[in-house]
């Protein structure tokens, strides 16, 4: 951290104007050695300075240099932002030269990565930066934003302090049993506090699943047997022929995959090989492969055909899906009716066809319904949005659990206060306040480069 460092912050190649950002404490003496025009090292803070950058006595290019002084700029340190002309070469060639005169090229990541570790954000915050960059909805966006404002971190901090408070009080109970005038925490408080712990981390947990799905989408995923419709009904779902659709059994091979919204909600739709028993081994493994996505969907849609028996193959379809959060499609319902499935006594089942515009409406209305799509963007966005945030606070719950089980065992109030302190530490990782290097590396190693 004692070195400078510097990037090109804009996506590289022709555009109206690119960013070169350096930061450390040599930025602005850096900036200054290649640049022709006013004294950098004597420009106030926050100022937009005019010049060009040179390499010896060659221009390079003109420039706006934006002179940012510690703490107040976005690492806490010196940052200098070199605003060019939009194009490879100029930009490659101004960065080069900051290169030359001392300054070291970037990692992923590590402009945010040093506003972490110099305490202007946490790391919530900080992965909520890259999620403002990769957002592909205004709901994720709004997520993103709700996250690096500090709103899901304030939330954090707040389960924290009242097992901080918790612990001080049972440390001073353990350490001091003499002193008559503390207050003394029996296990009836203790039982309080970690019940509403507990109730607390549950909801968090719960209402996280909403924020993944409005952050990554809804991974769905369309299955049957071959010709009952699947990549008709992709197509007509993307309003593009994005699937062959032939009269030929085993005509989809592969997965085909697209992207649509739903009242804000991406998703992410695959349309897979039809599952049957077949000799052909290109055949055979595309159906393997369609069996192996229907543990990964959110979302899986079963087509069924309205103009034939249920086959053995469907019934093994349904068998394999039940229990996965699922829409039976009975598909072609425009032809005459043969299907009969009312034995199974299925739910979320609708019929379409995919020769109108009007035919696969109800799959939609269905789909939003399901997850709930029209009330899940007025929902309180005050919650976790990734799996490692995720996985620490079900391994806090995990932690407070254990707590509750020792509280009814009756067991000796430090072995309680162990699990208590788990559960801080895990709610402390989720923002920072405890990693570890390795941790860090990989979470920021996902970043762009100049971010």
């Amino acid at each position: 951290m004692n070195d400078t460092i510097a990037a090109i912050s804009t996506a590289l190649g022709v555009g109206a104007i690119s960013i070169v950002r350096l930061s450390g404490k040599d930025a602005i003496e850096i900036a200054n050695k290649c640049f022709k025009g006013k004294d950098l090292t004597t420009a106030e803070s926050h100022t937009i300075n005019y010049g060009h950058i040179i390499d010896q006595d060659e221009i390079i290019d003109e420039v706006l240099v934006s002179i940012m002084r510690s703490p107040k700029s976005y690492t806490t340190e010196d940052v200098v932002e070199i605003n060019c002309h939009g194009g490879i070469i100029s930009t490659k060639r101004i960065l080069e030269t900051l290169l030359l005169h001392g300054a070291r090229l970037a990692e992923p990541g590590e402009f945010t990565k040093r506003a972490f570790l110099n305490g202007r954000i946490d790391l919530v915050k900080s992965e909520a930066v890259m999620d403002i960059i990769e957002s592909k909805s205004e709901e994720a966006n709004k997520l993103a934003l709700s996250q690096l404002t500090g709103t899901t971190s304030k939330m954090i901090k707040r389960f924290r302090k009242k097992l901080k408070q918790l612990l001080a009080s049972i440390e001073v109970n353990i350490d001091y049993p003499e002193y008559l005038d503390i207050e003394v925490v029996t296990k009836e408080q203790i039982s309080i506090v970690i019940s509403e712990m507990k109730k607390d981390l549950e909801t968090v947990i719960k209402e996280s699943k909403n924020s993944v799905i409005i952050k990554e989408g809804i991974k769905t995923v369309i299955v049957g047997r071959p010709n009952v419709g699947k990549s008709s009904i992709l197509n007509k779902l993307l309003e593009q022929e994005k699937a062959i659709v032939t009269d030929i059994a085993g005509t989809t091979r592969d997965i085909v995959e697209g992207e649509i919204y739903l009242d804000g909600i991406l998703l992410n739709i695959i349309d897979t090989a039809g599952i049957r028993s077949t000799d052909d081994i290109v055949e055979q493994m595309g159906v393997e492969k369609s069996l192996s996505m229907i543990d990964d969907a959110d979302l899986v849609i079963v087509v069924l055909n309205n103009n034939e028996e249920l086959s053995k193959e469907d019934e093994n379809i349904l068998n394999k899906t039940n229990g996965k959060p699922r829409i039976i499609v009975i598909n072609k319902n425009d032809l005459n009716k043969k299907l009969d499935i009312s034995k199974y006594n299925l739910k979320n089942v609708v019929e379409t066809n995919t020769n109108t515009v009007e035919g696969i409406k109800d799959l939609k209305q269905k789909i939003i319904e399901l997850f709930e799509l029209e009330t899940l963007k007025s929902k309180d966005s005050n919650y976790l949005t990734n799996a490692r945030q995720i996985s620490l606070a079900k391994q806090a719950y995990k932690s407070i659990i254990e707590a509750e089980k020792g509280i009814n065992n009756d067991l000796p109030i430090d072995m309680i206060e162990i699990d208590l302190k788990e559960a801080f530490d895990f709610l402390g990782e989720i923002i920072g306040e405890t990693y570890s290097e390795e941790i860090l590396d990989h979470l920021f190693a996902n970043f762009c480069v100049g971010k």
